[in-house]
């Protein structure tokens, strides 16, 4: 504004820096991934130059995709771009239990802007990151690589249907893992409890952005054994027994499968050793059981079959003003 303050002081005809006219007239020189072997993240690293060097030095952008809540959890822009490549092959060196590979550049451009999207509907922002300050200028980065954003469905995973689910528990049972913890003998009773817990993995798995049943880890079992079961099944005490053991099998069963080293089995294995007392604890108290869960659980503890409707309507009218209360 012409009477703002220090405008006197501006003399007509300036000249912008000689760098101003390289804004944005980038191009990529690299890309590549790295991430964890169990697939709970994956970073994304992007190179870029100026078309001019008076433009500024080549710089990175990095990505951070969490596959557990399905976000891009957070960005970085920053230089130089050597340095921080540089970095990033080292942390891998020294760490058996990441890797790292060159990108398609166009899949790095798909899957960071699919996961971008769902960061921004977030009401807030993951905390201790780069995602208020650089987003405008991830977003112009992101717009250099090839490809196009709405091509990611071809990278997602089918759910499974019910004769690949089929096929997979009869996989899982004829295996060693599943010897090893005693589930290939399982009968009489135990077996309904079996097959529960089997469903019960497998519907945990198809709840992830990334579905994929063969994806364990100490984080993905946490968040099972932990959360979603209370929240989402109602377990007699038979299943609660076998849960765990089962648990522990097909984490084993999927990391063979998925070629990872014996470290990262062993590691997911003793995780889910340690979980089971707390496991044990907020079964008994059901403190983190839904709504919907704790009254399917009271309808089995007065003996009700959810599956009569005649039984469920007496329970309800019985019980109208106790379910009355509890909403309010």
């Amino acid at each position: 504004m012409p009477d703002a303050e220090g405008a006197a002081k501006v003399r007509p005809g300036t000249q912008a820096p000689a760098w101003s006219g390289q804004l944005g007239r980038v191009h990529l020189t690299g890309s590549w991934a790295y991430g964890d072997v169990y697939g709970d993240q994956t970073s994304y690293l992007a190179t870029f130059a100026y078309d001019d060097e008076t433009g500024g030095p080549e710089h990175a952008l990095v990505a951070l995709v969490d596959h557990n809540i399905g976000i891009t959890k957070d960005v970085f822009v920053g230089g130089p771009a050597g340095r921080i490549l540089e970095q990033v092959r080292q942390m891998v060196a020294e760490d058996d239990l990441t890797w790292f590979r060159e990108e398609d550049p166009a899949r790095m451009h798909g899957e960071v802007t699919r996961h971008l999207a769902v960061t921004d509907d977030l009401g807030d922002l993951p905390a201790e990151g780069s995602l208020a300050t650089d987003r405008a200028l991830v977003g112009a980065r992101l717009a250099v690589l090839p490809g196009s954003p709405g091509d990611t469905s071809t990278w997602d995973a089918e759910p499974l249907s019910a004769a690949d689910r089929t096929a997979l528990v009869r996989s899982f049972l004829a295996s060693p893992e599943a010897a090893r913890f005693g589930l290939d003998a399982v009968d009489g009773a135990e077996l309904a409890s079996l097959h529960f817990c089997l469903s019960l993995l497998l519907d945990h798995a198809a709840s992830f952005p990334d579905a994929d049943p063969m994806r364990w880890s100490p984080a993905v079992a946490g968040l099972f054994l932990l959360d979603w079961v209370h929240r989402r099944a109602v377990l007699d005490m038979d299943d609660a027994a076998m849960l765990p053991r089962v648990l522990r099998g097909w984490a084993a069963y999927a990391s063979r499968q998925r070629g990872l080293p014996a470290s990262a089995g062993t590691r997911t294995d003793e995780a889910i050793e340690e979980m089971v007392p707390e496991f044990a604890r907020l079964y008994s108290t059901g403190e983190r059981r839904s709504p919907a869960t704790a009254a399917v659980a009271q309808l089995m503890a007065d003996g009700v079959d959810p599956d009569d409707p005649a039984a469920l309507d007496a329970w309800i009218e019985a019980n109208r003003q106790r379910l009355a209360d509890e909403g309010a």
